[in-house]
């Protein structure tokens, strides 16, 4: 019994102490702010206008360094994400050359591309990229949005775990985008880096690549670097996530089942139950 009971001590400590570890490796970087997406909560879904907006700001900045390999030109006609019509993703796909072969003659060739093709990669391998970069691939922003985040630490872990927030990795591109400054007095920036107050290290290899006026929206909506960065935020969410809206419809029709279910199995119970009890 003391051995349990020593244990389970040692156990908690551990617990608390990891936490208290994460807290501090989240105040290494500052925490990005939460921002208010139209996809959170139980019953969230995509704004289609913002993530068209956030396309567009991907194929006029960001395509030039990052990739999007997991996502199809059709997956742009997706209902619940960007809407396009298929049209306006023929008129996509078209703008873009893949790579195709062999021919009859074995050689490779170019054509434009289609529907069902995959958005290529800016870079003909990681090595080029490297040569380009100082050394640095950029990630592909198939699945970015589910793959970064921060850690909040103890208790705030505790709190995103009963509100059930999945949204830091959006929050943290959003603040990411935002948050180059000039560095503190002493800190030593590597030559050919930037700071950024929201990147763990704080000295980022890529240069600020959004600025206000950048990028023209035709829906009158402000072309600033607050709104840019929300924007292509929600648009890697939607490409590291596109059957979120499926997801969390399929999942509230389960749990109404599980209740239905559940109250059928109590009545039944007491029905059967009521026979016995009658005759004891």
């Amino acid at each position: 019994m003391k051995l349990k009971t020593t244990i389970l001590a040692l156990a908690a400590a551990a617990a608390f102490g990891s936490a208290f570890i994460g807290s501090a490796r989240a105040n290494d970087a500052e925490a990005p702010p939460r921002l208010k997406w139209s996809f959170h909560g139980p019953f969230g879904i995509y704004d289609r206008a913002q993530i068209q907006r956030g396309f567009k700001i991907y194929r006029e900045v960001c395509s030039t360094c990052h990739g999007l390999s997991l996502l199809a030109f059709r997956d742009l006609a997706d209902p619940t994400g960007p809407g396009f019509s298929q049209g306006q993703v023929e008129a996509i796909a078209a703008e873009y050359k893949i790579k195709d072969g062999p021919d009859e003659k074995g050689n490779m060739f170019e054509r434009s591309g289609r529907p069902a093709d995959h958005f290529p990669s800016p870079f003909a391998n990681d090595q080029a990229a490297r040569a380009t970069y100082n050394g640095s691939v950029p990630p592909d922003f198939s699945v970015l949005a589910k793959a970064r985040g921060y850690e909040r630490g103890f208790p705030w872990f505790v709190f995103d775990i009963f509100t059930q927030y999945q949204e830091h990795g959006v929050d943290y591109i959003a603040a990411l985008l935002k948050g180059y400054e000039k560095p503190p007095a002493g800190f030593q920036l590597p030559p050919g880096s930037q700071y950024n107050k929201y990147f763990p290290a704080k000295s980022i290899n890529m240069p600020p690549p959004l600025s206000n006026g950048q990028v023209d929206y035709t829906d009158g909506t402000p072309a600033t670097l607050e709104q840019y960065s929300q924007d292509v935020a929600a648009f890697m969410m939607w490409a590291a996530e596109p059957k979120l809206v499926e997801r969390k419809s399929l999942g509230f029709r389960v749990m109404i089942f599980l209740l239905a279910f559940a109250g059928l199995l109590y009545f039944t119970k007491k029905k059967v139950w009521s026979t016995v009890e009658g005759h004891a």
